[in-house]
């Protein structure tokens, strides 16, 4: 199926607010709801959902969804926290779309076997992500979609998959390599698969990356994803 663009008078609304988007459509059977405010299933992801003007209301809703101490994160806060909420870091991602990603090379000896993964698979994949860093990964999010990944002797090295799902896209996310396989065009060959799964599913791709790591926008950029925008993360701590 061919990719069905969204209408570019819906993007900004889509892509500004992506998880309250997700939650309110594709993956509204993974929502907890608490007033204004969501987050996915504990167990699936912990991204949460909120207005932009967050009240005091909105505080303590945040107080019935997160477990007391527990460190979560919201997007382009504009305002501090009500007391109780202690901020422990800020950081910006460099959201990226990928309307004209290239498309996946032509197989040839030598290319890396990419595989679909399973939940059979997690075990593995927790311990990727523990050992590479790419961002939350929790024991349900491969039900999110798309995992694939690549084994060396039998085991996983690498791996790619799909997380949020607003209207008309599709995040790619969890895009890690073992540290003993980089450089072999795993990464690439990954992304390019997924996101060839997402245009065969009629959506468009999309993706964040860490503001500060330059080589994975790099690598992004040559594979056709452009900037859209800078989004601040910051991450609190439940009272």
């Amino acid at each position: 199926m061919r990719a069905i663009y969204p209408d570019a008078r819906d993007t900004d609304r889509v892509l500004d607010d992506v998880v309250n988007q997700s939650l309110a459509h594709d993956h509204r059977h993974f929502v907890v709801r608490s007033g204004r405010i969501v987050r996915y299933h504990p167990l699936v992801a912990g991204f949460i959902g909120h207005p932009p003007d967050i009240t005091t209301e909105d505080w303590h809703d945040l107080t019935l969804l997160v477990p007391a101490g527990v460190q979560f994160t919201l997007r382009d806060l504009t305002r501090p926290p009500e007391a109780g909420f202690s901020v422990v870091a800020r950081h910006v991602a460099v959201q990226m779309t990928g309307e004209h990603v290239n498309p996946p090379p032509r197989s040839t000896t030598g290319s890396p076997r990419i595989e679909k993964l399973t939940p059979d698979d997690v075990p593995e994949m927790l311990a990727l992500v523990e050992l590479t860093r790419p961002g939350p990964f929790l024991r349900r999010t491969i039900e999110l979609g798309g995992y694939v990944g690549i084994r060396h002797e039998g085991a996983l090295v690498a791996m790619a998959g799909e997380r949020l799902r607003p209207p008309g896209w599709s995040e790619i996310s969890a895009v890690c390599v073992h540290p003993d396989h980089r450089n072999r065009g795993y990464a690439s060959a990954l992304v390019t698969a997924v996101a060839a799964g997402v245009r065969d599913a009629g959506r468009v791709p999309f993706l964040h990356a860490n503001g500060l790591n330059e080589n994975a926008i790099r690598l992004y950029e040559t594979l056709g994803f452009r900037h859209r925008r800078t989004v601040t993360l910051t991450a609190l701590r439940a009272p």
